[in-house]
């Protein structure tokens, strides 16, 4: 059995395929720009790049651009970011920096429609009421390319069910032993394109999803090896490390 789909190739997604990204934002720490800030976007968009960046919702139900589930690694505060008002994210800084912890919509401000953006929504099984719909309603107006993607199933079928009208993607790794269950998710949803983990696109999921003529983008790429895998196969790369 192989992939199919409901729809044919949505050609407004086609821009992931025309520049990389850089994931969380062109961050370095050593410089003092941390990962899925605003100065970690801003030196996207300056190099010219799309990006990736990471949302979690606050507990007003705010999206907040965060990778993690709680504080502790990259803020002196800790626990739950999802047990903090937006207001209250807003004033803790990153690292040792200026920057904080800002909403979808601050960056959507920032980019304005000068470079892609790709949202990846984290999950937390039976606490994301609202979630998908707060972020369908800050990009509804939004001029520009962005689009959504998720690793969990239950985001995926959300956004698919409330929001048909988002570009939406799968986030997904692993080998041929994921096979049945990227199909089945991938056919139950009918992503517009995968973000595919780069140690495993030689596979046959990934073999057949490009036979769709969909985009494909590879994450997270970092060496020489990574470079090289992810031309063979993704559409581009989603890249940290170095300047792609």
């Amino acid at each position: 059995m192989t992939i199919t789909f409901t729809t044919p190739p949505c050609e407004k997604v086609n821009w992931l395929k025309d520049r990389p990204f850089a994931h969380r934002g062109l961050h370095d720490a050593e410089k003092g720009i941390y990962e899925n800030t605003l100065s970690a976007c801003k030196a996207a968009m300056d190099g010219g790049y799309n990006m990736e960046v990471d949302l979690q919702p606050s507990v007003d139900g705010v999206p907040m651009v965060f990778h993690d589930y709680t504080l502790d690694r990259l803020t002196k505060e800790n626990g739950d970011v999802r047990a903090r008002t937006a207001k209250e994210l807003q004033s803790i800084k990153i690292g040792d920096s200026n920057d904080h912890i800002p909403t979808l919509r601050e960056l959507l401000n920032l980019i304005q429609g000068k470079v892609g953006i790709l949202l990846e929504l984290k999950g937390k099984p039976g606490h994301d009421d609202g979630f998908v719909e707060a972020v369908a309603a800050d990009i509804e107006h939004y001029h520009g390319d962005v689009a959504i993607m998720s690793f969990h199933h239950h985001i995926l079928e959300d956004a698919r069910a409330q929001t048909p009208n988002v570009s939406l993607g799968l986030t997904a790794e692993g080998d041929d032993s994921f096979y049945d269950m990227h199909r089945a998710i991938t056919e139950k949803t009918d992503p517009a394109f995968v973000s595919y983990e780069v140690a495993h696109l030689e596979c046959r999921f990934v073999e057949e999803f490009l036979v769709s003529k969909r985009p494909l983008i590879s994450w997270t790429v970092r060496t020489e090896e990574d470079r090289a895998m992810s031309a063979k196969y993704a559409h581009q790369p989603t890249f940290e490390g170095y300047l792609a």
